[in-house]
């Protein structure tokens, strides 16, 4: 229950609101949504009030190995990439590396979608490693959304709220220049945050 009770008017009041936000999103071990923040304080400020508690809260984190950011799932905390290196070394087991082919694949997904399995292998002339495919939706990274029209009906794929929230992501106008895809998604998952 948060003790929060009365609008934020003071600086100790928003210092404990920011506090509290804080401690919310901590504590989750996934992004925390606008709407579910708005619900922890019993529906007390609004969207737009929040938002900008949210940005306070992301100039404090100024100068400190973690940085608050918005995911297309909601906000989280993750370390800075100045400091993932020696967190790397410090648990080599936790990252993982995503092969060209699988981050070749991903990219055609998510530039070109929605995308049957027929096209990423046109677009990558190469035959799918339906391994490959099987992590990626494993990994909630990409879905079928419908069918194309066409004799049997093949799988639309397209990308998934996790696959953003996996390379920092807000939306897909995030994406790097499609003509740098390949490089610009090896080069996100080598800064991407690991879980």
């Amino acid at each position: 229950m948060l003790e929060q009770t009365a609008p934020v008017t003071n600086e100790d009041n928003l210092h404990e609101v920011l506090m509290q936000l804080e401690a919310i999103i901590f504590a989750s071990d996934a992004p925390v949504s606008l709407a579910r923040l708005k619900e922890s304080f019993q529906n007390q400020y609004s969207k737009q009030d929040l938002r900008q508690f949210l940005q306070q809260l992301a100039m404090l984190q100024h100068g400190r190995s973690i940085e608050l950011i918005e995911t297309a799932q909601g906000f989280r905390f993750q370390v800075r990439a100045k400091y993932r290196q020696i967190v790397a070394q410090t648990w080599p087991e936790r990252p993982t590396r995503l092969s060209p082919s699988l981050l070749e694949m991903l990219a055609v997904v998510a530039y070109h979608q929605p995308v049957t399995r027929a096209d990423i292998e046109q677009i990558r002339g190469v035959s799918n490693n339906s391994q490959l495919l099987r992590t990626l939706f494993d990994w909630n990274w990409i879905k079928e959304s419908g069918f194309r029209e066409l004799p049997g009906r093949p799988a639309l794929l397209v990308t998934t709220p996790q696959f953003l929230n996996a390379f920092g992501l807000n939306s897909l106008g995030q994406l790097p220049p499609l003509q740098d895809a390949k490089e610009a998604f090896m080069a996100l998952d080598a800064n991407a945050p690991k879980s």
